[in-house]
């Protein structure tokens, strides 16, 4: 883990005061690491019928993709509102400052499908909370939660235990 914290530079201030941002996008230039992270992301649930791999807007496509490529499984992006044309499951979530949308087309994951969620980052846990609630309401069952970064002491986990197991690469 050292290998890929080394590689995730501390932004203080950013967005806002008092928030320390995790910008991961030097993991993302370099090849090794990126690799491993999809590695290491993708690797508890190899061998468990992995259907789908669904991603949350717009950093979980980044690793979605390449986990569901990784464990031959489909891709479905989760997406803000009016992204997608055709009719769609929405569901909306609080945030700290609101409240937010987040959409699926309606015949995107089939019932009985086995989904695995992905994000980059587990805060709070409202948008991961989102996005289990999204695919639950296809009828599909959740495999599991896997986020390369977890912020602890957010407590974010507990948002959705009802879900399935979390699974995170690096803990801060």
């Amino acid at each position: 883990m050292d290998q890929l914290k080394a590689l995730i530079h501390e932004v203080r201030d950013f967005p806002k005061p008092g928030i320390v941002f995790k910008d991961f996008t030097p993991l993302l230039a370099d090849p090794k690491g990126l690799a491993l992270a999809v590695e290491l992301m993708a690797n508890p649930y190899r061998g468990l019928g992995v259907d789908l791999v669904v991603g949350a807007e717009s950093r979980g496509f980044i690793f979605g993709t390449a986990i569901a490529q990784a464990l031959s499984a489909g891709f479905v992006p989760v997406r803000k509102p009016r992204k997608l044309p055709r009719e769609v499951h929405a569901v909306e979530y609080t945030l700290e400052y609101g409240t937010d949308r987040l959409e699926i087309h309606n015949d995107s994951i089939a019932r009985g499908k086995r989904v695995l969620l992905v994000d980059d980052l587990l805060a709070t846990g409202g948008t991961l909370r989102a996005c289990c609630e999204l695919v639950s309401k296809t009828g599909a069952s959740i495999v599991g939660i896997t986020v390369l970064i977890e912020l602890v002491a957010l407590k974010g986990r507990d948002r959705f235990r009802q879900f399935g197991e979390l699974h995170s690469v690096i803990q801060y």
